[in-house]
C-alpha cells in the first residue's frame, strides 16, 4: 500500500512538472527561451492590378484566357473602333480647316501690308496735288487783287486747292484704315493660331481614345479569370480581368511582443503550406509605419467602457531571396510560417538594396 502511495505521488509530481515544462514552452521562458520568433500570420503577396477600359463600348476581340501568362503591351481585349476611328478623322479634318483659315490669315495680312504701301504712295501723291493747288492759288491771288488775271481764274484755283486738300484728307484717312485692317487681321491671327491648337489637341485626344480601344497588359504577369465575353458592352472602369505580376514578397504579421531584437536585413525562413512545407529564405526589407489596427476601416477606441490589453501586431515586408526553386509558384495569398532569429546579423547588401 505504501508502494503505491509513493507510486501516485511521483506519477503526480511529473505530471505537474511536465505541466509547468509544457507552459514554460508555450510561453518560452527559460530554459526554453529562444531567440527565433515564429508567426503564422503571414502571407505571399504581390501586385495584383485591376485590368479595366477607358472606354465604354462594345468588345469586338477578347485576345486572352483564364490563368494566360501575357508579356508586357500583349493585347487582353478590343473594343469596337469604328466611331473612335471616326472621331479621328473629324478631328484631323477641323484641323485642316483651321490651318487653312491660319494661312488664309496670312495672305490677307500680305494684302493689309500692300494695301498700306499703296496708300501711303497714294497720300504723296495727294500732297504733291495739294502743294501744286496751293502754290498756285498763291500766285493768282495778287495777280486777281491787282486785276490782272479774271476772278474766274482764281475761283478755279480756290477749287482746285480745296479738292487738292480733301483728296489729302482722304488719303490719309484711307491710309488709317488700312493700318486698322492690318491690326485686325493681326488680332485675329492670334485667334485662329490658338483654335488650331484647340484642334490638335483634339486630334490628339481622339487618337488616345482610339489608342485606348485596345486594351493591352501593363506589364508581363499572369492573368486571373477573365470575366469579359465578346460582344459584351463595357463601361468605362469595368473589370475586365486581373494581372499578377511576377513579383512577389512575403508580409508577417508580427505582435508588437516579437519584434524586439528584429532588424532590417536579418536573414528569415519560411514554410509555405502550398509546398507541403517547403523551406525559403528572404530578409527582412521593411517595417509598417503602425500597427494593423491603425489601418482597419473601424479603429478601436480604447478611451471608451472596460479595457483589456491585447498585443497589436506589425506588418513586416520581407524579400524573397532570389534563385530559390518554386519562385514562379508562388502566387499572392498563399499562407506561409515565417521564423526570424533576432539574434542573427543584418545582411549589408540586403540593407542596401532595399
Amino acid at each position: 500500500m505504501r508502494i503505491f502511495r509513493s507510486l501516485g505521488t511521483y506519477v503526480a509530481l511529473f505530471v505537474g512538472a511536465a505541466g509547468v515544462l509544457l507552459a514554460l514552452y508555450a510561453w518560452r521562458l527559460p530554459p526554453f527561451a529562444s531567440s527565433v520568433e515564429r508567426t503564422n500570420d503571414a502571407y505571399v503577396r504581390g501586385q495584383v492590378t485591376t485590368i479595366a477600359p477607358q472606354l465604354a463600348g462594345i468588345v469586338a476581340e477578347v485576345a486572352v484566357q483564364d490563368y494566360e501568362s501575357v508579356a508586357e503591351g500583349q493585347l487582353i481585349a478590343r473594343i469596337d473602333d469604328r466611331i473612335f476611328a471616326q472621331r479621328v478623322a473629324q478631328a484631323r479634318a477641323s484641323l485642316a480647316g483651321q490651318k487653312a483659315a491660319l494661312a488664309n490669315s496670312q495672305q490677307q495680312r500680305r494684302s493689309s501690308v500692300a494695301k498700306i504701301a499703296a496708300n501711303e504712295a497714294a497720300v504723296k501723291s495727294a500732297e504733291s496735288a495739294f502743294e501744286t493747288a496751293a502754290a498756285n492759288l498763291a500766285r493768282i491771288q495778287p495777280l486777281a487783287r491787282q486785276g490782272y488775271v479774271p476772278g474766274s481764274d482764281l475761283d478755279v484755283a480756290t477749287r482746285q486747292n480745296n479738292q487738292a486738300s480733301a483728296a489729302l484728307d482722304q488719303a490719309k484717312a484711307q491710309l488709317e484704315v488700312s493700318r486698322q485692317d492690318l491690326q485686325t487681321v493681326i488680332v485675329n491671327r492670334q485667334t485662329l493660331e490658338a483654335a488650331v491648337d484647340n484642334a490638335e489637341a483634339a486630334v490628339n485626344l481622339a487618337e488616345i481614345d482610339l489608342a485606348n480601344t485596345r486594351i493591352l497588359a501593363p506589364k508581363a504577369g499572369h492573368l486571373g479569370e477573365v470575366g469579359v465575353k465578346l460582344g459584351q458592352y463595357v463601361q468605362a472602369g469595368t473589370q475586365l480581368t486581373s494581372l499578377v505580376p511576377d513579383v512577389a514578397w512575403v508580409v508577417a504579421n508580427f505582435k508588437e511582443t516579437q519584434l524586439a531584437g528584429m532588424q532590417v536585413g536579418q536573414p528569415v525562413r519560411f514554410l509555405v503550406d502550398a509546398f507541403g512545407g517547403l523551406e525559403m529564405t528572404g530578409h527582412i526589407e521593411r517595417f509598417a509605419p503602425a500597427t494593423g489596427s491603425e489601418f482597419s476601416v473601424l479603429r478601436p477606441d480604447n478611451a471608451t467602457g472596460n479595457f483589456t490589453k491585447v498585443a497589436q501586431r506589425v506588418p513586416v515586408r520581407i524579400r524573397i531571396d532570389p534563385g530559390q526553386p518554386h519562385m514562379a509558384d508562388l502566387a499572392p495569398g498563399l499562407s506561409v510560417v515565417v521564423l526570424v532569429d533576432t539574434a542573427s546579423a543584418p545582411d549589408a547588401a540586403a540593407v542596401a538594396a532595399r
